[in-house]
């Protein structure tokens, strides 16, 4: 997020004075109590992997095995998104995206693990920073699962858990099968104690009639997997689904909802609902297969294609449910949104509308909200961009590239310049490649996914590369 534009820093300049006599006048002449967000983030929940149905006319985009009633009561009262994207197929840089507004290929964050140094965390661009800037009296709290390589309060979070991963939410990589085994507990996940910290934040933030942004990342549904022994046996004697069959990966996921359900109970008996958004989603897709393998036929996510780790629809297509002041209950919105849009959309909530610039991906769809989920989010650049420029042994094992535009989709393997062409609208699957039947989509698709690596100078693979270990830029490999 580094830059060295004068212009750009002239804007931030420019902005940040307008903020602030913004924030007199919230604080002086405007009697509206400003809105507090609650963020709920579910870690590889996949967009069939809740009981919600998130696309009208689909009835295979929600489960047929798991039940999550209190995302069920969220929904009936606020607007699904259908076409929700993750910023990628894999946690840290969807985690990243959000907080920043920006895309993985910009932020040169593009997978688990890597040296994120050359990120300006301290930079004055986080949903945080910019809704103190809006009005002074907002405190924010993160809890859960971070995946982020500084601590939270540098992005501007009054209160966290800290510099938290997988491993503090039970992950034992080194399992190997046993990842997908049953394992019971009283506080799978931490789940539960995960939501006491939350609502022990909104009782204060109700006490001192203070404004607010909680994100609650929960561990769960990632591997391992962990339930409660009642709920697993409820899905041990309750028919099994389709594609959706793991017992305890059902239970996980009720549980999970049971924590969502104790959390915005609480939020309406302290009073708050009413002037709260409320946002569930998930950091990416869910795995498609447990334990996961890289050939398979019809796997969960069906019927998106593969999962967690590709760019394909399974792998990004998440479930996002908003509910709010003024907004439509019950409706689905097919408008495609990317968690890059959070951060310009929470903040234009908050009141106030960021403009269009080169360094923020994300585009606010607070319009689309107060138009019964009709139209278009503006962004400075067309397009939605996935960037996964590296090799995955379980996954598709090519490092690729992905722009949605209009419902199309255009899938790039950068080992020998393929391309894949899928019209969303009528192939949910990706199994009808249009690349040879629709030339001219693909060459505009194609020149608009290129020229937008090459502007933001986003990793470029080469053979060998994995963008672990080093800092990029003794990697040194940009498009």
């Amino acid at each position: 997020m580094k830059t060295n534009s004068t212009s750009y820093i002239l804007i931030i300049g420019l902005i940040l004075t307008f903020l602030s006599c913004k924030t007199s006048k919230l604080k002086n002449d405007n009697d509206e109590k400003p809105p507090n967000f609650i963020v709920i983030l579910t870690d590889d929940q996949g967009w069939n992997g809740t009981s919600v149905q998130m696309m009208d006319d689909e009835v295979q985009s929600k489960s047929d095995y798991h039940q999550t009633p209190n995302l069920e009561k969220l929904a009936n009262r606020g607007m699904r998104f259908s076409s929700a994207y993750a910023s990628a197929p894999v946690c840290s840089p969807s985690r990243y995206s959000i907080q920043f507004g920006q895309t993985p290929a910009r932020l040169k964050m593009i997978r688990v693990g890597m040296n994120t140094k050359h990120i300006n965390h301290q930079t004055s661009y986080t949903i945080p920073k910019l809704l103190k800037k809006v009005n002074p009296d907002y405190k924010a709290a993160h809890f859960g699962k971070w995946g982020i390589g500084v601590h939270p309060s540098e992005l501007g979070y009054d209160e966290s858990d800290g510099i938290t991963g997988n491993k503090d939410g039970v992950f034992n990589y080194k399992a190997g099968g046993k990842q997908w085994q049953n394992n019971v507990d009283e506080d799978p996940k931490k789940i539960f104690s995960t939501t006491e910290r939350a609502i022990n934040f909104l009782e204060r933030q109700a006490k001192s009639n203070t404004p607010f942004f909680l994100q609650v990342s929960h561990y769960a549904v990632h591997s391992d997997v962990m339930m409660r022994k009642e709920t697993l046996e409820k899905y041990k004697n309750i028919e099994k689904g389709t594609y959706q069959r793991h017992a305890g990966f059902a239970a996980m996921t009720e549980d999970l909802d049971s924590g969502v359900g104790l959390l915005l109970e609480r939020l309406k008996a302290l009073g708050l609902e009413e002037n709260t958004y409320v946002i569930y989603t998930s950091d990416n897709g869910a795995v498609p297969i447990m334990p996961p393998k890289p050939k398979y036929n019809k796997g969960s996510n069906f019927p998106l294609s593969r999962g967690k780790w590709d760019a394909m629809e399974g792998g990004i297509r998440v479930p996002f449910v908003i509910a709010g002041p003024q907004i439509l209950a019950g409706l689905e919105s097919k408008t495609p949104i990317t968690h890059s849009d959070l951060l310009p959309t929470i903040i234009d909530l908050a009141g106030l509308k960021l403009p269009l610039q080169d360094d923020l991906d994300g585009g606010s769809f607070k319009a689309i909200l107060a138009n019964k989920g009709k139209g278009n989010v503006s962004r400075f650049s067309e397009g939605l961009i996935f960037h996964v420029p590296y090799k995955n042994g379980i996954a598709l094992k090519r490092a690729h590239s992905a722009i949605i535009i209009d419902n199309f989709k255009l899938i790039k393997f950068h080992d020998s310049g393929e391309l894949m062409l899928f019209n969303l609208n009528e192939d949910l699957e990706e199994k009808n490649n249009l690349a040879l039947s629709l030339p001219n989509k693909v060459h505009t698709l194609e020149k608009a996914l290129d020229a937008y690596l090459s502007k933001v100078k986003a990793p470029k693979w080469k053979p060998g590369i994995t963008w672990k270990n080093k800092p990029i830029e003794k990697i040194n490999s940009y498009h």
